[in-house]
């Protein structure tokens, strides 16, 4: 299934961290364009053990994006209950740590006197006063892949919804560029022979002002170099056949791919330079304001499809 690169997916696990304490960890899989796969992981030390399956597991599901894992955990609001059964559910002071800053907080006083004594929330987030409950490696690893190949599966779903969507669009345009060239193709034999007319008259003009010596083109020599040119140019001008064949045919094979499966974004993109190079030529072969305007809204057309390619995997 054709995929766009922008998604998003998250699911959260429970971990058991001992006394009775749960955590609630979440996982979120977050996606955005880019031409190869980077992968990035914001995971708090206790889930950095499964950096290694998760990036396996993209690897496996996925081709192209920017992609980045993050996780965060809190404890449980259910362990207010569990703390009340348990004392030591949340966690336990550490006397040797706690003697310590007692005696590092009356050695300050002598010093500043007039300092006041630490609070007690001040005293809990002290670095090692509280050892908490922390739970087993293990345990954290398995929660984070699980909690993480879920969320992966959320963000291709999200990917391939928008990925779809992306085609319809694409669909659209492909079927507006084929009725301009439906249009203005039959229509260019008339053109063409419409510019030969002129082409002829001011050949003509031109012509009969030297015979007659009026003529602003100087000397014989001068009047068929400008003849030439003209000619040259004409010949030039006249065949958009092969444009017209290349076009049709680059239409058809981004059709084939938007209905065919899995990663097709580099591919288009290659059309899309294809398809513009045509249409710049029609326009460049352009024998009348008709042809310029159709070559012109192809190129409009072109823009957008290129636009919403950048998007597809």
């Amino acid at each position: 299934m054709i995929s766009s690169m922008t998604g998003y997916g998250s699911a959260s696990r429970q971990v058991s961290l001992g006394a009775g304490v749960v955590a609630d960890l979440q996982v979120e899989c977050r996606a955005v364009n880019s031409r190869f796969l980077d992968l990035g992981f914001r995971l708090p030390d206790e889930c950095r053990g499964a950096e290694p399956a998760l990036r396996e597991m993209a690897s496996q599901s996925l081709s192209r994006g920017k992609v980045e894992f993050r996780a965060a955990w809190r404890v449980n609001s259910g362990a207010a209950g569990a703390a009340k059964a348990n004392p030591h559910a949340l966690g336990s002071l550490n006397k040797d740590r706690l003697d310590a800053l007692y005696t590092l907080q009356e050695h300050a006083q002598v010093a500043f006197p007039n300092a006041e004594a630490l609070r007690i929330a001040d005293i809990l987030r002290w670095p090692g006063i509280v050892s908490e409950p922390r739970g087993e490696e293990e345990g954290w690893i398995a929660a984070t892949v699980e909690a993480g190949r879920a969320a992966l599966a959320a963000l291709m779903d999200s990917r391939h919804a928008e990925g779809k969507a992306l085609v319809t669009v694409l669909t659209n345009i492909t079927s507006k560029m084929r009725e301009i060239v439906k249009v203005i193709e039959p229509q260019v034999p008339v053109y063409v022979a419409q510019y030969q007319e002129k082409l002829t008259e001011r050949l003509a003009e031109a012509l009969a002002a030297q015979e007659q010596g009026k003529g602003n083109s100087g000397s014989g020599t001068e009047l068929m170099e400008r003849i030439r040119q003209e000619v040259v140019l004409y010949a030039v001008r006249i065949d958009v056949a092969e444009e017209f064949a290349r076009l049709k045919t680059h239409l058809q094979v981004v059709d084939t791919a938007l209905a065919g499966k899995g990663p097709v974004g580099k591919r288009l993109d290659f059309l899309m330079q294809e398809l513009n190079r045509e249409a710049n030529t029609l326009s460049s072969k352009s024998v009348s304001e008709e042809c310029t305007q159709a070559a012109l809204e192809l190129k409009l057309l072109i823009e957008q499809m290129r636009e919403q390619v950048q998007n597809l995997e």
